[in-house]
């Protein structure tokens, strides 16, 4: 049932970190009319709320403005925001940052779940719109696809939910709360909630709505998650296909074609369903280019609903990338062959933006790897904006998707390991949580071939709730291997990843474990951290992909500086 009232105990309860939201689903392309198709990401159901909000700061809850949310509330103090953005990068609160701690460390006493009342500061926003003529009469939708750390919204004076995890999309329903004319949409944005705990990254601690916002329409029939397969038969030559599908919206007769296409626009095989939930099994599908990131062909996949008239009520576009990456003898192939990643840890951030970064600095990433030999990524340390991914397949990056959870203050302090307050660890109450953020990462970001790995998060420590996590993983997406460094300091728990993932071990120590026959490949998944520095001695770690088969590569922790 949903809930219609807002309360802020739900702050420091890690067992409540979403309120009316919908389910994850996949990131893909919907239209209503066929000439739609080739807009691609500039979708007509689509409304974004971007750009000017109207805002007020509070250092606390008890200095924030309580009523704001009504549609009767004068606005005349509120001052004025840009959304995406953080409020430090805007005059707002002050730049904090910091590595292993959590930044109350030293200030507060506080343990997990505590969230202090002094100093949490409040994001006030408004944004008032008008509902565009596509969306009117449809089944609408509120999505937010980034907001640090937690946030309540009201539309027109209702509440409508509440969420957390700060990197992945939450998504209401408004139909009902949307009028003609003027909407005020409220947004109350809050630094730090039982969350919190779980998003000690080493990045400046930022707050806000720092991605897009936008509002959706779906049409009467509309297909709200798509799960493609592209995969290669024993030969790595020919393709095999599956599919599994879910509708919003019923009606007796409706009929959905489901069509996969090559690059050139050759039908590789085209299917009638009636337009319910439903899945194709496995289809040998002729020779097909595989992807890779040195050649990522990529193919298309269509399903048009027809409703019991025969008119089109939708399009959905997605691509596919036939590829398979497995584990094989203890190592890891990709099409059958062993892989060595070259890659780094990536943080979204530009020395102007943050994190609210857009287009353009993601294709300055893009190019820059490219011309410099880096085919993989980390997204350390939780799940970057849809567009990147786009622009992976696109071009060939591998990805490691890791999850946004991050507890380092929790389990080594002062340097020293000492996990007798760690969280998640084996804590129940914070289990449905961190599945929770492996759920959103993987639903939103299953369709794209550039991910090759799930990653359970990052420097976490280990226990009974990230294994859970790993579990998941590998029922939910069996075509992906799975990836935690963490327990590496409790081996109690080495079923957490499948590969043996370390940070900064010393070529030597990497030459150890790769003389004692292991069964896990090796990846040094950060390593030779540099800030705009140069990284001597990297050559010792590179000349070991020579040596040892096992070596797999690594992702180096340099920070990309965009000039």
């Amino acid at each position: 049932m949903k809930k219609t009232e807002a309360s802020l105990t739900w702050l420091s309860d890690p067992e409540v970190f979403e309120v009316n939201r919908i389910a994850a689903h996949s990131d893909h392309f919907f239209y209503e009319k066929e000439e739609e198709v080739s807009l691609k990401e500039r979708m007509p159901l689509r409304q974004y709320l971007n750009g000017e909000w109207r805002f007020s700061y509070g250092e606390n809850p008890d200095k924030r403005a309580k009523d704001f949310y009504r549609e009767d509330y004068d606005l005349s103090h509120f001052l004025r925001i840009q959304v995406p953005g953080h409020i430090q990068t805007q005059g707002y609160d002050h730049m904090h940052y910091i590595n292993t701690m959590y930044p109350w460390d030293g200030q507060e006493e506080l343990r997990p779940p505590m969230v202090s009342d002094d100093y949490n500061p409040v994001g006030s926003y408004i944004k008032e719109f008008e509902l565009k003529e596509e969306l009117k009469g449809k089944q609408t939708f509120l999505s937010f696809q980034g907001v640090e750390a937690a946030f309540y919204v009201w539309l027109n004076g209702k509440f409508v939910g509440y969420g957390e995890d700060s990197f992945t999309p939450s998504e209401f329903e408004v139909t009902s709360f949307v009028k003609e004319g003027k909407n005020r949409l409220a947004v109350e944005v809050y630094k730090r909630c039982s969350g919190s705990w779980l998003e000690d990254q080493d990045f400046w601690r930022f707050s806000g709505i720092f991605r897009d916002v936008y509002l959706y329409g779906v049409p009467k029939i509309h297909v709200q998650d798509l799960f493609l397969h592209a995969n290669l038969d024993d030969s790595f030559r020919e393709g095999t296909f599956s599919a599994e599908w879910e509708i919003l919206g019923r009606e007796k007769g409706a009929e959905l074609e489901l069509v996969l296409e090559d690059p050139n626009g050759t039908v590789l095989f085209k299917e009638r369903r009636s337009a319910e939930n439903g899945s194709i099994s496995c289809r040998n599908v002729g020779t097909v280019q595989p992807w890779s990131g040195e050649k990522p062909y990529l193919y298309t996949f269509f399903v048009r609903i027809y409703d019991r008239e025969g008119s089109l009520v939708e399009v959905v576009r997605e691509t596919a990338g036939f590829r398979r990456f497995e584990m094989k003898d203890g190592l890891m192939l990709l099409n059958g062959k062993r892989v060595v990643f070259r890659g780094i840890n990536r943080h979204e951030f530009d020395y102007r933006k943050g994190r609210a970064i857009g287009k353009e600095e993601m294709l300055w990433d893009i190019r820059f790897m490219k011309r410099h030999n880096i085919n993989a990524v980390r997204t350390c340390h939780y799940p970057n904006q849809s567009f990147w991914y786009r622009l992976c397949d696109e071009y060939g990056i591998y990805l490691i998707d890791e999850t946004n959870l991050e507890s380092h203050g929790s389990w080594q302090k002062l340097g020293q390991c000492e996990p007798s307050w760690n969280v998640p660890g084996n804590l129940p109450q914070w289990k449905e949580a961190v599945l929770d953020r492996a759920r959103s990462m993987l639903e939103r970001d299953k369709n794209h071939p550039s991910v090759v790995i799930w990653s359970c998060g990052n420097e976490s420590y280990a226990g009974e709730d990230i294994l859970a996590m790993a579990e998941f993983f590998r029922q939910r997406d069996p075509s992906r291997l799975v990836h935690y460094e963490g327990c590496v300091w409790n081996r109690e728990y080495e079923g957490c990843t499948d590969m043996e993932s370390r940070m900064y071990a010393k070529p030597e120590e990497i030459a150890a474990y790769l003389d004692s026959d292991p069964s896990k490949p090796y990846i040094s998944c950060e390593y030779m951290h540099a800030m705009g520095n140069s990284c001597g001695g990297m050559k010792l770690y590179t000349d070991l992909e020579d040596r040892y088969e096992k070596y797999q590569g690594g992702f180096s922790g340099i920070t990309l500086t965009r000039l």
